[in-house]
C-alpha cells in the first residue's frame, strides 16, 4: 500500500499553508482540539435527586425482592400489608442512606465509612445464615443483604474486593462454609 505519489514532507506542509486549511480551522468558534467545559446545572439539588432516584428505586426493589425470598425460604406467605409495613418503616430509611452516601461517595471518609459498613453487613450477614434463628433471620437478613450488595456497590474497587474477602475470611475463621 504505497501511495501514488510521493511527496516529500516540505512540499505537504508548503501545500497545507498555501491551501489554508488549517487558518480555516483555527477560526472556528469550536475547534475539535478545544475541550469546552461541561456548564454546571442550574439545579444541582434537582439532578442530584434525580441521580439518586436511580439507585433507590432498585433498592427497594431488592429490600422487596430480599423480604420475599426470606418468607418463602422459612414457610411463610408474604402479605401485600406485610411489605407494605416493612416499606413503610424501612423505604425512606433506605432512601435517606442513599442519598447522602451516593452524595458524597468520593469523599475518603464516606469510603472508610461504607467499607467498615461492608464488613459488618456481610460478616453479620454471613453469621445470621449459618447460625441464626428463623425469627431473628426474617427480620435482619433482607435489609442486611441490601445494604451490604449497595455498599459494595458504591465502594472504589479495591475496597469492595478485600471488603468481600474480609467477608470471606471471616466464614472461613468461623467455620460457617459447612452451613452456608
Amino acid at each position: 500500500s504505497e501511495p501514488l505519489i510521493k511527496i516529500s514532507e516540505d512540499e505537504q506542509w508548503r501545500l497545507i499553508n498555501e491551501s489554508g486549511v488549517l487558518h480555516k480551522i483555527s477560526g472556528q468558534e469550536n475547534p475539535v482540539d478545544e475541550v469546552k467545559p461541561e456548564e454546571p446545572s442550574p439545579f444541582p439539588l434537582v439532578d442530584e435527586i434525580l441521580d439518586t432516584s436511580l439507585l433507590i428505586i432498585p433498592f427497594c426493589s431488592l429490600l422487596i425482592v430480599m423480604e420475599i425470598l426470606v418468607q418463602h425460604q422459612y414457610g411463610r406467605t408474604p402479605t401485600l400489608s406485610g411489605m407494605f409495613d416493612r416499606m413503610s418503616t424501612g423505604g425512606p430509611i433506605l432512601a435517606l442512606f442513599i442519598f447522602f452516601t451516593h452524595r458524597h461517595k468520593r469523599k475518603r471518609s464516606v469510603q472508610v465509612f461504607l467499607f467498615g459498613l461492608s464488613c459488618a453487613s456481610g460478616t453479620r450477614l454471613m453469621y445470621l445464615i449459618a447460625r441464626g434463628t428463623w425469627l431473628v433471620n426474617m427480620r435482619q437478613c433482607p435489609p442486611l443483604a441490601t445494604i451490604w450488595i449497595y455498599t459494595a456497590l458504591e465502594l472504589d474497587l479495591g475496597p469492595a474486593v478485600v471488603g468481600l474477602l474480609v467477608t470471606a475470611l471471616y466464614v472461613w475463621w468461623k467455620g460457617l462454609q459447612k452451613y452456608l
